[in-house]
């Protein structure tokens, strides 16, 4: 939280969208530093964290239900963006809700779903044979043991975290809506803007890097051959990736994996929305 505000300063009158509020945590560090905040989330159980922050901050607070993925027209009536702020994937208020079944940690439901509309994870599980669903483990859950596990889940057994993790990337189809995300970000923002993404594993942290910087996703230039000219650069870094702190991960221990990518939006033209080049994981089997 403090490095997120920190690369934002001065923050006092800017105009920010944050992308996935959840329990409302960065949008309220936002709002305490002087920002006006467009909070935008897809879990209805999260409207009570967004009621008691427009209580407090009035007119400086807005929230729009929706995707991360649909910021750009969310925020579109709330005049120029200054930044946009994306916390990926579940949220601890998530996991702490055992009905929620985000987390074998706790006995629930396995829905997984952050939003009630859709097919919950145990549908998902329940419709797949143990083949797609070891492939569905491996491409999002980076599962090495894959088929085995897809075996004894199948069998009623129980699956471990890499599995979980999949199992819910596939149910909320979160590369798709990251990768729009990131391209709703940069048709939104103007020459100067700021976007923050906060990552919690590899696959995630892959696809945010290589769209701030589409040359780290193709093959290295050879200076034994001709050049090939690159286009220009539409996010230019702030600074290197970056982990939490021992201050945040002090108050908040499953920052440990956590990623930080800065960068602000340079003047080059807005790209059209494209998932080659930026290492998406792909299902074996499917198109």
């Amino acid at each position: 939280m403090d490095e997120v505000i920190a690369a934002l300063s001065p923050l006092a009158g800017k105009r920010v969208v944050d992308g996935t509020f959840g329990a409302g945590g960065y949008s309220r560090a936002l709002l305490a530093a002087g920002a006006r905040v467009i909070a935008i989330d897809r879990d209805p159980s999260v409207e009570p964290f967004a009621d008691a922050l427009a209580a407090e901050f009035g007119t400086r607070f807005s929230f729009a239900p929706g995707t991360f993925s649909q910021l750009d027209s969310l925020a579109a009536e709330h005049g120029p963006i200054d930044a946009v702020v994306l916390d990926i994937g579940v949220s601890s208020m998530q996991l702490d809700q055992a009905e929620r079944g985000f987390s074998f940690m706790r006995d629930g439901p396995l829905d997984m779903r952050m939003s009630a509309a859709g097919e919950s994870a145990a549908d998902l599980v329940n419709r797949l044979d143990a083949e797609p669903l070891a492939n569905l483990l491996y491409a999002f859950g980076e599962e090495r043991k894959s088929r085995r596990i897809a075996q004894f889940i199948v069998g009623d057994a129980h699956p471990a975290t890499r599995s979980f993790q999949a199992l819910r990337i596939a149910v909320n189809a979160e590369f798709d809506q990251l990768v729009e995300a990131l391209f709703a970000a940069e048709r939104l923002l103007p020459e100067g803007g700021r976007m923050l993404v906060v990552t919690f594993h590899s696959l995630e942290d892959r696809i945010v890097k290589r769209f701030f910087d589409p040359d780290k996703g193709g093959p290295n230039q050879s200076r034994h051959l001709p050049q090939v000219a690159t286009e220009a650069r539409r996010w230019i870094d702030v600074a290197k990736a970056r982990k939490a702190g021992e201050a945040e991960l002090g108050r908040n221990p499953r920052a440990r994996s956590a990623m930080l990518r800065v960068a602000t939006r340079s003047e080059a033209t807005v790209r059209p929305v494209s998932f080659d080049g930026l290492g998406v994981p792909q299902i074996r089997g499917e198109a």
